[in-house]
């Protein structure tokens, strides 16, 4: 499948990781459908990717509530008449360790919310848009990628119990996808970024992003139109199908 004239679904696409792909994905001829809470950061999108050469729209949209996610994407279908590729790139950290003890006393545990909240958003959200895409895709009776957005932290990151295992369930979904979608002509993959230089990720104190960068093998951080880059592989290699993508310069966790 071409990147130009795709219609592309990229959720979280108000900021970030999402943004930068939005952007990149336009330069290539795509048509982006951007889902986000934020809509002052959607529009803020929207008007990059005319900018890129492209055309989008804005869907202030909770991933994870059902009827949210059903109804937006029924209205992307009518707002663009197709529904090629969708980016499930949604997601939120809750970090903290499972146990904080001292001195054998426990001082503190991760609260059910902070496990909850991130699989709400970073699990059930990318289940209910890749079920909802996947059945317009086959209404539409047209091929169709899914692409989830997992981390290096899918292995197992200290601090993250509730996002390394959505991290890792992600995959675990593309690859079952995968088998269960292609009877319809739909292929499905994840990629597993390692850190990239968002926004967020260069808001971190010089001192703690110079140990993170000096711990990757190739000293850098990885650029966000290199995680676009791997996401239109996806897209254009027609036999790419159920499996994951690691993108992050030879570092593991």
């Amino acid at each position: 499948m071409q990147v130009k004239d795709a219609v592309i679904v990229v959720t979280g696409g108000g900021q970030g990781l999402g943004r930068s792909m939005a952007v990149e994905l336009a330069t290539q001829g795509a048509k982006l459908a951007l889902l986000d809470l934020n809509e002052e950061m959607l529009k803020e999108t929207v008007e990059l990717v005319k900018q890129a050469g492209s055309e989008a729209r804005y869907y202030v949209a909770n991933v994870a509530d059902e009827a949210t996610v059903e109804s937006v994407f029924t209205q992307v279908v009518a707002d663009f008449g197709a529904l090629d590729v969708l980016v499930n790139n949604a997601g939120i950290t809750r970090d903290g360790l499972l146990i904080k003890a001292k001195d054998g006393e426990i001082v503190k545990k991760m609260s059910l919310s902070s496990w909850q909240q991130v699989m709400d958003v970073n699990l059930t959200g990318v289940f209910l848009c890749g079920r909802e895409a996947a059945a317009h895709m086959i209404q539409l009776g047209k091929p169709g990628v899914i692409i989830n957005i997992s981390s290096i932290s899918r292995a197992g990151n200290m601090g993250q119990t509730n996002y390394s295992a959505a991290k890792s369930g992600v995959v675990a979904m593309a690859v079952t996808w995968a088998k269960e979608l292609s009877r319809y002509g739909i292929r499905t993959g994840a990629i597993a970024p390692g850190f990239i230089a968002t926004d967020m990720v260069a808001a971190m104190p010089e001192e703690v992003l110079g140990k993170i960068t000096a711990g990757i093998p190739l000293k850098r951080l990885g650029k966000p139109e290199e995680i676009a880059h791997s996401v239109r592989y996806i897209v254009e290699n027609d036999y790419f199908s159920g499996r994951v993508i690691e993108c992050d310069g030879a570092l593991r966790i």
